[in-house]
This record gives structure tokens, C-alpha cells and sequence, in this order.
């Protein structure tokens, strides 16, 4: 009886701890278990060098989305970003793609507009500014000097 006792204690003992691992993964890694209430918004650019899926979106400083995926679409850059329901853009946005830091990772950057509409779900941002090549600026600078 008291063999059973402990072997009970140990399988409990067991199981909160693979439920509390479970837990910690799927909070660590920002996994969503049941769908996403978030939103599409597509943006067309003319490079998204160095952008990868899973990117931050961000307004003022203040992440509102992700980078979901980007592909090749008449040869343009089309980035697919899902955005949190309570953000709303407005028709005139403009996503540009930026540098965290020197070196750092890129994210899309979002300059709300001032338009009375917004755009809808599944819309797309028309004003886009691609990233910085710092070796095209590079070259222009040391190459195009007259």
C-alpha cells in the first residue's frame, strides 16, 4: 500500500510537470493554439532584403503584428503581416522596412495616415518604402563621385 502511495505521488508529480513544460513552450513561443484573431494586411515592395517571417510590425515603437510570409508576386516583394484586431490603419499608411540597431534584425515600420477610411481585412498598404542597401549607398559614395 504504501509502494502505491508513492508511485501515485511521482505520476502526478510527473504530469504537472509535463503540463507546466507544455504551458512554458507554447507562452515562450508565442505559439497560438486555437487561430489568431488577428488580421491580413498585404504590402507590395520593391526590395525586402534582409526581412523574414516573423518580423516585428510596429507603430511608434509599439509592436501591433508580424511579418506572416513573404513572397514573389509579378516581381515585387509581396509581405503578408497580421496585424492585432484593436489596430486600425488608415487607407493612407505607409509601411517602410527599417533596421533595429546598426546591424541589427529588419521589421516593418507603420506610419499611420490621416485618411478618414481604413483599410479593410485582407487589404493591402499602396505607400511602401523598401530597405536601405548600405552596399548600393556604399558604392554610389565611393564609385559616383564627380
Amino acid at each position: 500500500m504504501k509502494k502505491f502511495n508513492i508511485e501515485t505521488g511521482v505520476g502526478i508529480f510527473m504530469i504537472i510537470g509535463l503540463l507546466s513544460l507544455a504551458y512554458l513552450s507554447v507562452r515562450l513561443g508565442d505559439v497560438k493554439m486555437f487561430g489568431s484573431e488577428q488580421y491580413r494586411i498585404k504590402a507590395r515592395f520593391a526590395s525586402v532584403t534582409g526581412l523574414k517571417p516573423g518580423a516585428a510590425v510596429e507603430i511608434a515603437g509599439v509592436a501591433v503584428g508580424k511579418v506572416d510570409q513573404i513572397s514573389l508576386d509579378n516581381y515585387e516583394a509581396l509581405v503578408v503581416m497580421m496585424i492585432d484586431p484593436e489596430v486600425k490603419l488608415q487607407e493612407d499608411a505607409i509601411a517602410s522596412i527599417r533596421t533595429a540597431g546598426i546591424i541589427g534584425d529588419k521589421y516593418i515600420k507603420i506610419t499611420t495616415g490621416g485618411a478618414d477610411e481604413y483599410i479593410a481585412h485582407d487589404g493591402e498598404i499602396i505607400d511602401t518604402e523598401s530597405a536601405l542597401e548600405l552596399e548600393e549607398l556604399i558604392s554610389k559614395y565611393i564609385f559616383d563621385k564627380e
